[in-house]
């Protein structure tokens, strides 16, 4: 059931006021009946964190920031163009709230996000995913069945073992996703925790992961990170907060000293945007307790979000 969440002609609906989808997207309670280009789910599930939790807020934290852009889109100051203004009224995207988190059940919440990935595939939508921790890429992954490149924009590899008892932690999903068959390639980008296994380095490494870290970016253009996926192919997209320099994600627990700038940052989505066919992407690791402020780092990660729309999916 489609629930329209755009108010009367004339209403200000500024960001403190309605119900927080994302954008103020209608609201799609039934993923059988989703009818739209884009559909957003948020995974509020941080069972996966080993240290701090909170990130289950951050799907609630990063719709209410979006109400702050409406469906009014993005400017560019320099040219005065707006662009995603039509996305909202349009019904291209809409919103199915979030996926059933069974609570100490990572597994059974996994499969219901797996199926729900499943038929928002079938409907010919792209999903936009809001996590929660990174331990829920890989069930979104697995709804693929087509061949997919995937890129990861993160300060960690999340390339740890696991067993059958300990596989739904924040820092193996990786090493799960770069197992799925479909799984053409890994690009794990931004890379550099000083935590990071040395093991796990050399596997991932080992496994055919191409691992750009951030002295790697600053030594080529940026768009090099990805000339070793063809032109053109099926792209799955992947942003940690943490892909961003700490000082600019203090709600973010796993936050990284010397990271990406937001001008490398868009420079990033953009490359992405324009070499490869991104046919779904997800945004994680918002922890709404950690934030100052008014929530800059949910702020950031809706922008960010809107971003990797605009230079993604919608310039093809």
């Amino acid at each position: 059931m489609r629930t329209s969440m755009r108010g009367a002609e004339g209403r200000l609906n500024r960001g403190f006021v309605g119900i927080p989808t994302f954008c103020r997207a209608d609201y799609c309670s039934d993923p059988e009946a989703l009818d739209a280009r884009f559909a957003v789910i948020g995974v509020p599930f941080d069972e996966g964190s080993p240290f701090a939790p909170g990130s289950r807020f951050a799907p609630r934290s990063i719709r209410e920031h979006s109400l702050r852009f409406g469906h009014r889109g993005i400017v560019d100051v320099e040219t005065g163009a707006t662009h995603l203004g039509d996305l909202v009224p349009s019904g291209a995207l809409v919103d199915l709230g979030d996926a059933d988190v069974v609570p100490s059940s990572a597994a059974r919440t996994f499969a219901n996000l797996t199926r729900t990935v499943e038929t928002v595939r079938a409907r010919g939508a792209m999903p936009i995913v809001l996590g929660g921790d990174h331990a829920t890429s890989f069930p979104v992954v697995r709804g693929f069945s087509e061949p997919i490149h995937v890129v990861q924009l993160d300060a960690h590899i999340d390339y740890g073992t696991y067993d059958d008892e300990f596989r739904y932690g924040n820092g193996q999903g990786f090493r799960q996703i770069h197992e799925l068959p479909q799984v053409a390639s890994l690009t794990q980008i931004g890379i550099r925790s000083l935590r990071t296994n040395p093991a796990d380095l050399r596997q991932a490494r080992d496994a055919g992961s191409r691992i750009v870290t951030m002295d790697m970016l600053r030594a080529r253009p940026l768009a090099d990170a990805l000339d070793h996926i063809p032109a053109g192919a099926p792209c799955y997209l992947s942003i940690d907060i943490d892909a961003y320099d700490m000082p600019l994600v203090p709600g973010c627990v796993s936050a990284e000293p010397d990271g990406l700038t937001f001008q490398m940052m868009r420079e990033l989505l953009r490359a992405i945007g324009s070499r490869l066919d991104v046919k779904g992407l997800d945004l994680v690791e918002v922890n709404p307790t950690l934030d100052v402020g008014t929530g800059i780092t949910s702020y950031l990660a809706a922008l960010t979000v809107l971003l990797a729309l605009k230079e993604g999916p919608l310039r093809h």
